[in-house]
C-alpha cells in the first residue's frame, strides 16, 4: 500500500492531498512544497503522515500573571492549597474511612459558595438527604451550595458543562464509573477513566474539581498511581480515630509549596481549625517524665513543636522489638546502631517503643537528636528539662548538623514558653530573648553535656 503523501503551502502553511502550481488558500505561485510523514510505521501504531497545527512557543524570560486565587476563609485549609485555590486546578484528598474528609469538602465548599463561588457537591457514596442531615449537624444547610447524588460519569459532566459552576466536588473517584470503560466502578481502568476525564474537563471549562479518594492498608489512595499524576494538587488527611486532631497535608501542589499541613480539631460542630498547632501538640503534655522530648520541627512552611516519646525495656524474647508510630523505623534503627557505636551505648536485650505524640507524622532528619535524647532518657530513667527542646540530625559519624531554619524554630520554643534548647553548631540562630543555647559539636558531647556520660 502507498504511503499518503501530504503536500504543504511554505506561504500560508495551508495543507493540500496533491500537488499544484497555485495555493487555493492564499493565491501564491510555487510554494506547494512535498513533506515527510509525521512519524514512520504503519498508521494504526504511529502518528502516520497527518500533521498537526504549530503550537505557540516561548522563552524562559517571559513573564506571566500568577494565576488568581479565591480564598475560603478557613485559614488552615488556604494554607494547605497554597494560599487559596486555583481555578481550573484539579485536586485530590485522600484518606482513611470515617477521618472527616466528606465533612471537611462539606465545610469547604459551604465557605467557598457564601463568598461567591458557584459550587456543585456531587455524592457517590450517600444519599443527598444523609448530606443535608450532615449539614444541619453543622450548620450550613442555609449555605447555597447545589447538591446531587449521581455516579454516571458522563451525566456528571453534562450537569457541569450546563450548570457553569466555579467548584465541583466530587465524593469519591472510586463510585464514578464511565460506561464506555467495561470494568466494575472502583477498578483500575475505571479510576483512571475518571480521573482523566475530570481533570480535562477541570482544564477546558475553568472548572475547579476536587476528588475524593480511598486510601489502602498501605496508606497510598486506592487506584493506580497514575491519578496523583494527573491532578495538580494531592492532599492526605490524616489522624487516628482515638485523638480528635486532624491533619490535612500536602504531598504535591503545582500552585504552592508541597509537605504544608493544615491542622484541624474534631468537634461536635464539625472540624475547627488549630491557628497554634504546637500548643495543640503539647496540651496533653504532663510531668515531664523519662524517655520524653520535646522536638522543634518544620513542617512546610510553619515550626510546629512536638512530644516525643520512647520507652526502653528488657526484652524477653531473643529478638527485641523495635516500635514505631508516626516515625521512620530504618532511621530508629540507624539512631540505635550510632549510638552504639560511636558513644558504646547498647541497646542489645532492650525492647524500644517511639511514638510521635498527637498523631503526627515526622519525617525530618532534624529529629535525630530529639529522638535519641528520649530514647537515653528512657533507658538511664531521667528525665530531661520540661523546658528544653532538642533538634538536630545525627550523621553515621556521630557529628551533629544543623537543622534548617534554626532561627524560627527557636522562636516558636520561645513563643510557648521553653527557656532552653539544644541545637547543634552551625545553624543561624539570630537573637532570642530569653531562650539558653547549648551547643554540643558531636553526638558523644552531647551524651555527656546531657546526661552526664560519654
Amino acid at each position: 500500500m502507498a504511503k499518503t503523501q501530504s503536500f504543504t503551502c511554505s506561504a500560508c502553511g495551508a495543507s493540500h492531498t496533491r500537488w499544484s502550481g497555485r495555493c487555493d488558500g492564499c493565491g501564491e505561485w510555487n510554494t506547494i512544497i512535498q513533506e515527510p510523514p509525521l512519524s514512520a510505521g504503519p498508521a494504526k501504531k504511529s502518528l502516520g503522515g497527518k500533521r498537526g497545527q504549530s503550537i505557540t512557543l516561548s522563552d524562559l524570560s517571559t513573564e506571566e500573571t500568577p494565576p488568581p486565587r479565591t480564598l475560603c476563609g478557613v485559614e488552615e485549609l488556604d494554607r494547605v492549597l497554597g494560599g487559596g485555590l486555583v481555578p481550573a486546578s484539579a485536586l485530590l484528598v485522600g484518606g482513611d474511612p470515617g477521618i472527616g474528609k466528606s465533612t471537611l469538602l462539606l465545610q469547604a465548599a459551604a465557605r467557598f459558595a457564601r463568598n461567591g463561588i458557584k459550587t456543585i457537591y456531587v455524592s457517590g457514596e450517600e444519599a443527598s438527604a444523609q448530606v443535608r442531615m450532615r449539614a444541619r449537624r453543622l450548620g450550613l444547610e442555609e449555605s447555597p451550595v447545589q447538591l446531587a447524588a449521581e455516579t454516571n460519569l458522563r451525566d456528571i459532566l453534562t450537569t457541569l458543562e450546563a450548570e457553569k459552576p466555579g467548584l465541583a466536588i466530587i465524593d469519591s473517584i472510586q463510585t464514578m464509573w464511565a460506561d464506555n470503560v467495561d470494568s466494575a466502578p472502583g477498578s483500575v481502568s475505571q479510576v483512571r477513566a475518571a480521573a482523566h476525564e475530570l481533570t480535562t474537563f477541570a482544564k477546558r471549562h475553568g472548572v475547579s474539581i476536587i476528588m475524593v479518594g480511598h486510601v489502602t492498608k498501605e496508606g497510598q489512595i486506592a487506584g493506580p498511581r497514575v491519578v496523583e499524576h494527573m491532578v495538580d494538587t494531592v492532599l492526605y488527611f490524616e489522624g487516628e480515630r482515638g485523638h480528635q486532631f486532624r491533619i490535612l497535608r500536602a504531598v504535591k501542589n503545582r500552585f504552592g509549596p508541597a509537605d504544608e499541613i493544615g491542622v484541624f480539631e474534631m468537634t461536635g460542630k464539625g472540624l475547627a481549625q488549630v491557628t497554634n498547632p504546637s500548643a495543640l501538640f503539647l496540651s496533653e503534655r504532663g510531668t515531664p517524665s523519662p524517655g520524653s522530648a520535646v522536638f522543634a520541627g518544620i513542617e512546610g512552611t510553619r515550626p510546629v513543636l512536638v512530644e516525643l516519646q520512647a520507652l526502653v525495656a528488657p526484652s524477653p524474647h531473643s529478638q527485641p522489638r523495635r516500635t514505631v508510630v508516626g516515625w521512620d523505623s530504618g532511621r530508629l534503627a540507624m539512631i540505635l546502631a550510632v549510638l552504639e557505636a560511636r558513644c558504646g551505648i547498647p541497646f542489645a536485650g532492650l525492647d524500644v517503643y517511639l511514638n510521635v505524640a498527637g498523631g503526627l507524622k515526622v519525617s525530618e532528619p532534624a529529629a535525630d537528636l530529639a529522638v535519641a535524647a528520649a530514647l537515653l532518657s528512657a533507658r538511664e530513667d531521667t528525665a530531661l528539662p520540661a523546658d528544653t527542646v532538642v533538634f538536630g540530625e545525627i550523621s553515621l559519624s556521630g557529628a551533629l548538623r544543623p537543622a534548617p531554619q534554626t532561627e524560627n524554630r527557636l522562636k516558636e520554643a520561645q513563643k510557648l514558653g521553653f527557656t532552653a534548647a539544644i541545637a547543634p553548631a552551625g545553624g543561624k540562630t539570630g537573637t532570642v530573648a530569653g531562650l539558653t543555647l547549648t551547643r554540643p559539636s558531636d553526638l558523644v558531647g552531647f551524651v555527656g553535656e546531657t546526661f552526664g556520660a560519654g
